[in-house]
Parts: structure tokens; sequence; C-alpha cells
């Protein structure tokens, strides 16, 4: 009885893993344009949401984008059973394959999304406990340097401009990389290089018991 249960649990992490795995498998084709027309309409349709959220509310964006998606689908529907009428054609409803799908979410579905939610929030949590407490003062500084910089950033841009261009920066940095991937590694390699020396001589002109980063 144990053997079997412990069989399930193996089989049920296992079907979880291979979900997450094909869906971090279809996130990456899609920023790497494997598929060009499918990241081309994901990225003109999300650069076009959050550009309307520049300009207009979210009950308008929502609205319109409803109003856009009924539009086509009255006007093919009309369409269709226009071209059924004259042909004398029973082809039926035009979208009934789509109708008759299955779009219910099953119970696993939700349990492996609270668990990759679970998971994601304990790493968040001993992150942020473990910065903010400066269990690694160098990490700390990291942390420091970056909200710094980013009051800066705060004070020149809003949150959808920011969200535009970290679009913009998610589809088109891979094509870039590709295209220029030795070039760019060479130059990360020797920032990060440099950031290392930078660090390791302010750690070094720290008192010794300052110095001493993790907790014991």
């Amino acid at each position: 009885m144990a053997d079997s249960s412990l069989s399930s649990n193996n089989s049920s992490s296992s079907l979880r893993d291979l979900t997450h795995t094909e869906n971090m498998s279809a996130a990456s084709q899609l920023v790497h344009w494997r598929e060009p027309k499918k990241s081309a309409a994901a990225f003109g349709l999300s650069l076009l949401v959050l550009l309307s959220l520049a300009t207009l509310s979210v009950i308008s964006v929502v609205s319109y984008l409803l109003l856009a998606c009924l539009c086509v689908t009255i006007t093919f529907r009309v369409y269709k059973s226009v071209i059924q009428a004259v042909q004398k054609s029973d082809e039926g409803h035009p979208f009934r394959s789509l109708l008759e799908r299955d779009i219910s979410v099953s119970s696993e579905s939700v349990r492996q999304l609270a668990d990759q939610f679970l998971i994601h929030l304990n790493w968040f949590s001993n992150q942020t406990r473990r910065l903010l407490l400066v269990e690694d003062l160098v990490d700390s500084l990291k942390l420091a340097a970056v909200t710094w910089v980013m009051t800066y950033v705060g004070a020149v841009f809003n949150g959808v401009t920011i969200l535009i261009l970290a679009d913009i920066i998610f589809f088109t940095t891979p094509l870039i990389y590709q295209k220029k991937k030795a070039q760019i590694d060479r130059h990360v390699e020797a920032v990060r290089l440099k950031l290392e020396e930078t660090l390791q001589s302010l750690q070094d002109k720290l008192p010794g018991a300052v110095k001493k980063t993790k907790v014991e």
C-alpha cells in the first residue's frame, strides 16, 4: 500500500516536472522566434496592449479588445452563414471545433500551478530575508545599488513604460544575441570580471569584523 502511494506521488511529481518543462520549452521557442508567425503575433499583441494601457484606462483597453474580437467573430459568422445559404451547404457552425473543445481547468492543473507558486514564494521569502538581514554583505550591497538605481528609473519612467521596454527587450534580445553572440559574450565577461574586482577591492577595505559576510 505504501509502495503504491509512493509510486503515485512519484508519477504525479514526474508529470508536474514534465508539464513545467514543456511550458518552459514553449516559452523559449516563442522568445527565440523558432516559429516567426507565433512570435510576431505574441510580440505585436503584447506591445499593442501595453501601448493602449499607456494612453487609455484598463476598462477601455479590455472593452476595445472584446469589441474588436466580437467584430471579427460576428462578421466571420455572418459571412459563413451567407456562403452556406448561397451554396446550400450544411457545414454547420464555423466555430464548432472550438466550441466543442474542452477548456475546463482540471484539479491537477490547479495543483501544479499552486505547487509552482509555492516554490517561487518560498524562494522569494528566503531571498528577501537573507538580503534584508545582511546574511551576505556583498549581496546586500548589490541590492542597495540596484534599488538606488531604480529610484532614478522610477523618476523617469512609469510602470507601463517599463513594461513596454521590457517587452521589447524580451523579444528582441535573443535575436540580437544570436547574431552577435561572440562579441556580446566577450563584453559581458569583461564587465563581470571588472565588477568582481571592484567588489573584492571594496570587501578588502572593510574592517575585519564586517568583512565576514556569511552568518556563522
